[in-house]
């Protein structure tokens, strides 16, 4: 049985884009209907005619449709009337009378957590080779190593000897390489073999303060999280700091591995983060003459994608220049584009972009002049 409980939970993390709010809290959320497993829910928006339309009615049904037991989504698009426009602009001062908590990221940014049941499935090489190939496809990519007393992005990455800074407002200036933005506990440290013994509220602590002390670029489209592996104490400091988040599991082909990445997946469904698809890491060694060698078995990545619902974006083979590549600093998509494992990310980054695109910055100038004129207007 489908939970209201679960249903507004999931529409609070709708965010508007311009707004920096979610639809619940600035009150376009105007009826919600639940019918076994159909839900209808009426979303007012300040003018129905602006182009951010079609990307909130998109969000709302793909949040609605990660949501356990429902089946079937229909959104009611309307306006709000001048009274309701009024009341937004209330809260939107009210927010601000309390120090409402800043945005983590922009709304504009995607955000893509990274994510694994146990260690050793080579996520953190997946999550540096994904950035760079969506970052390939011409967007403006971010990567933080969330993973953080177990980093490893700065060496996957060659960023061996940098230093995160601060730049004039105070704010941790990320490192760039590649043409993406970095940030790492690995580039705060003087020693990478040194032990980071933190727990518990410190670890949800630092990733709150890379998420709102650090100077990302404002034109990020995407942000891929490399996350640490299970579901502890950062997974759901995430799910807490960013509403907007989406999750892609990695796995191995094994069922064991399989077994243990669902539980992952099951975290994200009971923190109301959709789980946008699965990657096969591992996934057989082909020799030269063409033989394969299924070495950690097969059809894990499959069956996982089918439990969860969600598409298998990729299944990367094993390949001795993907961890060549780690170690030297030079990652196999960019040393070796050619490899089947380098073609293989590319071929997931692109249907990841595919199924989560940029979020367009259209300006909505009719809107935001509203927005302006009635915040102009208060005492």
């Amino acid at each position: 049985m489908v939970q209201m409980t679960e249903i507004n939970a999931a529409l609070q993390r709708v965010i508007d884009p311009e707004l920096g709010a979610d639809i619940v809290d600035l009150g376009m959320v105007k009826d919600v209907k639940v019918d076994g497993g159909h839900v209808t829910v009426k979303v007012a928006l300040t003018i129905a005619a602006c182009p951010l339309r079609d990307q909130i009615e998109s969000e709302v049904h793909r949040k609605l449709k990660a949501v356990s037991g429902v089946t079937d989504v229909t959104i009611n698009i309307g306006a709000m009337s001048q009274a309701e426009r009024t009341e937004l602009m209330e809260r939107a001062r009210l927010r601000a009378r309390e120090g409402a908590e800043p945005t983590m990221v922009h709304p504009n940014t995607r955000v893509v957590a990274v994510s694994s049941g146990k260690g050793g499935v080579g996520k953190s090489s997946l999550s540096a080779n994904l950035a760079l190939a969506i970052a390939a496809q011409g967007h403006k990519v971010g990567l933080l190593d969330a993973d953080i007393w177990g980093f490893s992005i700065p060496r996957i990455l060659g960023l061996g000897g940098q230093r995160l800074e601060a730049g004039d407002d105070r704010r941790i200036v990320p490192a760039s390489v590649h043409g993406i933005q970095v940030v790492s506990t690995g580039l705060l440290l003087d020693d990478e073999d040194t032990a980071l013994m933190w727990r518990g509220l410190m670890l949800s602590k630092a990733l709150e303060q890379f998420l709102r002390d650090v100077a990302w670029d404002q034109a990020l489209d995407y942000l891929l999280l490399d996350m640490p592996p299970g579901t502890g104490d950062v997974q759901m400091a995430l799910a807490r700091l960013l509403p907007q988040a989406e999750m892609v599991v990695v796995t191995t082909p094994q069922l064991a591995a399989q077994k243990v990445a669902a539980r992952v997946a099951d975290m994200a469904r009971r923190s109301h983060m959709p789980v946008i698809g699965v990657i096969e890491n591992m996934s057989g060694f082909t020799t030269p003459n063409g033989e394969h060698f299924p070495l950690f078995g097969s059809g894990g990545g499959t069956a996982l994608a089918e439990d969860l619902g969600v598409e298998l974006l990729g299944a990367v083979p094993i390949d001795p220049r993907v961890a060549e590549g780690g170690d030297a600093g030079n990652p196999v998509v960019l040393a070796s584009p050619d490899a089947p494992s380098a073609v293989a990310i590319g071929n997931a980054a692109k249907t990841l972009t595919a199924l989560l695109p940029p979020i367009a910055d259209d300006g909505c100038s009719a809107r935001l002049t509203l927005v302006a004129e009635q915040l102009a207007k208060m005492p």
